[in-house]
């Protein structure tokens, strides 16, 4: 079927108001997890032949996460579909103010290869829940996974929720439609397109793109535990990870210290033989393979299985490509800094990243990171666990995207909220009329 012939019929059955119940969105997101608590498997063999992802860390970053975001979803649904009442000024007298959500529609969601599974599901979690009908744009990079998700989904009738497979053609006819919503994960090139497309019809969009996540490490961190922390965000999924550490500062007294840290964790997590490791990851393909290996050609590396080994550049030229462009793989460049004033102006001068890391047991120094740059988000002594819980939004700004999700933030996203005013029949504030003979110093005293 044409994905605009399921786009009519998608906006045919919106427009007769079934997906606005309660009801209704409740039945799909239990039967969505339901089905897929019946073809775990299923993705996680898909997901272990596109990437290369163990049980374990499939489970953790792609399916549990999926299913600790609809029992969220579920437990929620009613307070955040309930019309916000609000306070009404002295001018209203006598009138009710209520915020409604109202769905927009028909919504395109263009998942990406690096978490595909994850990052297509969870926003059409937050469509539905929201009421609204999802056309579902897997990647063609993790083919695998696209076949099942579009298996799986399939049991949905499609003027429900529609999985359109294929290449760059078919997300370019699919942009092409006059969808009510379009949702897109993806590299800041591409953003741009979507968003020029959108601009056509005047599409709202919202964009998770990706950028240079910066990481700082300061002379009074936990170094121990800040290389485990480390370790675990830079290389999960070899590196191909929208808010992994993109390069690292590091001050200078310290710096010795958390390499030698870093190394350890290193083999620690991944034993002495990352490549041979079953928890550690291969990269997409052989383009991206190709592209890793020229910002270090001596990584060790298994061609075949198109895997690298973590690897630590130490001071890059900054004006390499390496540290210029996105990397999206398990290389971290490291660099040394004597004063934090320095590293604040080094990201503030570049485009706004995804989120900042940093390492520190000084509050000073964190409000220093929090107010004097901008990102999508900041993860302090951590890495990547701002995204995991419901309770925070997530998503960029500037060259990182624009809009967030996740929990609430997932059904306003997707929600037009859409003011309503309920007047008095009671009486009627007769000095707004221009045959008032008191208007103009009546409107003086209440608007002042």
């Amino acid at each position: 079927m044409q994905s605009s012939e399921i786009m009519n019929r998608q906006k045919s059955y919106f427009d007769e108001g079934h997906t606005k119940s309660y009801l209704h969105r409740k039945t799909t997101l239990e039967n969505l997890k339901m089905l897929l608590h019946e073809n775990e498997n299923l993705f996680l063999e898909a997901l272990q032949k596109d990437l290369g992802k163990s049980s374990s860390e499939a489970y953790m970053t792609e399916i549990g996460i999926i299913y600790e975001e609809i029992s969220f979803a579920l437990k929620h649904l009613k307070k955040w579909m309930r019309a916000e009442k609000v306070k009404t000024s002295v001018t209203h007298l006598g009138s009710k103010g209520f915020i409604h959500k109202e769905p927009y529609g028909t919504v395109l969601v263009i998942a990406p290869w690096n978490y595909p599974y994850q990052l297509a599901l969870s926003p059409l979690i937050g469509a539905i829940a929201a009421g609204n009908t999802v056309i579902l744009k897997p990647s063609e990079l993790a083919p695998q996974t696209a076949l099942v998700l579009e298996h799986v989904l399939s049991r949905f009738r499609e003027e429900i929720i529609a999985v359109v497979n294929g290449g760059v053609e078919t997300t370019t006819e699919l942009l092409e439609q006059k969808q009510d919503y379009i949702f897109f994960t993806g590299s800041t090139h591409v953003g741009k397109i979507v968003m020029q497309k959108a601009a056509t019809h005047l599409t709202p969009v919202t964009l998770e793109l990706g950028g240079k996540s910066p990481l700082i490490i300061t002379k009074d961190a936990n170094i121990q535990l800040a290389a485990k922390r480390v370790a675990f965000g830079k290389w999960l999924n070899a590196g191909q990870t929208c808010i992994a550490p993109d390069y690292c500062f590091v001050q200078d007294e310290v710096y010795d210290a958390f390499k030698m840290a870093l190394e350890a964790a290193i083999s620690d997590l991944y034993g002495d033989n990352p490549l041979e490791h079953p928890e550690y990851g291969r990269i997409v393909n052989e383009a991206h393979f190709k592209r890793l290996l020229s910002y270090a050609p001596d990584a060790k590396v298994d061609e075949a299985k198109l895997k690298m080994a973590p690897y630590l550049l130490e001071e890059p030229d900054v004006y390499s490509p390496v540290m210029q462009e996105e990397i999206f793989g398990p290389i971290l460049p490291l660099k040394r800094f004597t004063e934090v004033q320095d590293v604040i102006l080094f990201i503030r001068e570049r485009p706004k990243p995804l989120a900042l890391y940093l390492f520190t047991t000084s509050r000073e120094i964190e409000r220093k990171f929090i107010f004097n740059t901008s990102s999508g988000g900041v993860c302090i002594n951590d890495t990547l666990m701002h995204i995991s819980t419901p309770y925070l939004p997530f998503g960029g700004v500037g060259d990182s995207g624009m809009g967030n999700y996740h929990g609430e933030a997932s059904f306003r996203t997707f929600s037009h909220e859409k003011s309503v005013l309920r007047q008095t029949n009671a009486f009627d504030m007769k000095f707004r009329y221009p045959n008032s003979k008191h208007r103009e110093n009546i409107v003086r005293f209440f608007l002042k």
